[in-house]
């Protein structure tokens, strides 16, 4: 194994990092989340408590279910296994509740749903799906004035299976035949009926139901939360005892990671971490290519930035020819690399960073930093701000493992270098008597490319990071958040074209 290493100046040495803490109500502090909830309550429990506005959309049977189960998360959701921790109640764990009584309610019918779920053209099938909610929702928000913080989109299973990339619907006569070839959508000459001009609006989106809904309603500052009824209503569909009783031992994981997202998205911060470096900014770079032609180098690119309060925004840079073929890795110019670092630092200073611009800011991506690019980033925070780029990966190349019941614990670091190391951020945790994952974990590869910085310092900052997914409530991810929904966000500001957006909370991509 050493031998792997022969290219750096040190031999491989193995060390172990503290679990990261979290901060809960109360200034408490404890590793897991549920621990803290159940015993702390969230960290925004003086701010957010009481009542919150609820919003409902779906058919009438989809929203009978939402209903019917939001009633059951203000009670206790007891998990069919003892390993499991069980849910105490919304209010119990996150001191807000539901007035179930004025739960705003919008109608998309099924007869529109199936009708549209019948379109063969994927393309029509979506862009008209997502237009039965997202016209509904811009409708309620310019037209009523009951506000509604959070939406719950309740939908078919149908609709999730028929509404992603390359699901094609089964063979039937009952089907529509309705849309365009594929010369009538990328020609400029006007078509034949002004019925096939309108058709030509769908081709313009992604086909992927969640990405495209989300995209079409940024410009309106909507926060959704879209529901399979599978999720919550598996009793109501299900005929199969044993496929029933498979699905109740999720119950408990379902109600803390659906509470956890709602109450992230009605305004309160469920955590944030516990070892705090003031003053530190963590940029993850979003890229995605506008097209699936190999050749074609455009690409939008953004960036998320959090703070360790766990505080998230979303912004987006610009459009260009960001993406190279040979190496299949993104580099923005130098331009486009000072617009992007001076947005981040101007959103930090305004509205994370108490009227100071951050100390450091470590901008994380998969890749490395090419010498106009970062030339760009250094410009921009001159005599501002210290700048460190860090490139994270996946590692596949080897393995370690241990004359032990479990795997090598979370935490463990192997540094091969003064900037690189190797950092388990899945493997044994001892408070779950278990490992974070089924196989044997593979570590991810930490390495500073640009600038200064300690890397045991580097890999605690990464390792606390993975435990800032406010969209589940599990010990942590195996990828910090500045990177573990890179790809989402990408592909929620490229679901259209002309997608309008400003700088957005990190809760309307999720």
């Amino acid at each position: 194994m050493m031998k792997s290493f022969e290219i750096y100046n040190q031999q491989p040495e193995l060390s172990f990092l503290r679990e990261p803490t979290l901060s809960f109500g109360h200034g408490q502090t404890t590793a897991d989340p549920r621990d803290g909830l159940m015993l702390y309550g969230p960290f925004d429990s003086r701010k957010m408590k009481g009542q919150v506005n609820i919003g409902v959309i779906g058919s009438s049977t989809q929203r009978r279910y939402m209903i019917e189960y939001l009633q059951k998360l203000h009670g206790p959701v007891l998990p069919s296994e003892t390993a499991r921790p069980f849910f105490p109640g919304l209010e119990t764990a996150f001191g807000i509740h539901i007035n179930l009584d004025n739960i705003v309610e919008i109608e998309v019918s099924d007869n529109e749903v199936n009708k549209y779920l019948s379109y063969e053209d994927g393309n029509q099938r979506v862009h008209n799906l997502t237009n039965l909610f997202a016209d509904a929702l811009a409708r309620y928000v310019r037209e009523e004035e009951r506000p509604v913080t959070l939406w719950f989109v309740v939908i078919q299973d149908d609709i999730y299976k028929f509404g992603r990339p390359k699901s094609r619907l089964p063979k039937s006569d009952g089907n529509i035949k309705l849309g365009l070839k594929k010369k009538q959508v990328q020609g400029n000459q006007s078509l034949l009926f002004p019925e096939m001009e309108e058709l030509r609006d769908a081709y313009d989106f992604e086909i992927n139901f969640h990405n495209q809904l989300k995209a079409k309603l940024l410009s309106e500052k909507i926060v959704t939360q879209i529901i399979r009824e599978g999720t919550i209503a598996y009793r109501h569909l299900e005929q199969d005892e044993k496929k029933i009783k498979q699905l109740a031992v999720f119950d408990s994981a379902k109600a803390w990671n659906i509470s956890t997202t709602m109450y992230y998205k009605v305004g309160g911060l469920p955590w944030r971490l516990g070892d705090i470096r003031e003053d530190v900014c963590y940029l993850g770079l979003v890229y995605k290519k506008l097209n699936d032609d190999p050749n074609n180098r455009s690409a939008c690119c953004a960036a998320q930035m959090f703070i360790d309060s766990g505080d998230g925004m979303v912004f987006r840079g610009n459009i260009g020819n960001f993406f190279n073929p040979k190496t299949k890795e993104f580099h923005v110019s130098e331009k486009d690399a000072i617009d992007l670092i001076t947005q981040s630092l101007e959103v930090f200073k305004e509205k994370l960073g108490k009227g100071k611009y951050p100390k450091e800011i470590f901008v994380h991506a998969k890749t490395y930093f090419d010498d106009k690019e970062w030339k760009g980033f250094a410009d921009a925070v001159e005599g501002k701000s210290k700048i460190i780029g860090v490139r994270i990966q996946s590692s596949g190349a080897f393995k370690l493992y241990r004359q032990f019941s479990f795997c090598v614990p979370r935490g463990m670091m192997m540094t091969v270098g003064t900037t690189k190391a190797f950092l388990w951020t899945k493997g044994f945790v001892p408070r779950l008597q278990t490992q974070v994952g089924l196989e044997v974990p593979n570590p991810i590869s930490v390495e500073i490319t640009r600038g200064n910085a300690d890397i045991k310092q580097v890999c605690k900052d990464v390792l606390a990071l993975t435990k800032l997914n406010y969209n589940a409530c599990i010990f942590a991810d195996g990828q910090p958040v500045t990177l573990r929904f890179a790809d989402s966000i990408g592909e929620v500001l490229t679901a259209g074209k002309n997608i309008t957006t400003g700088i957005l909370p990190f809760k309307h991509y999720l």
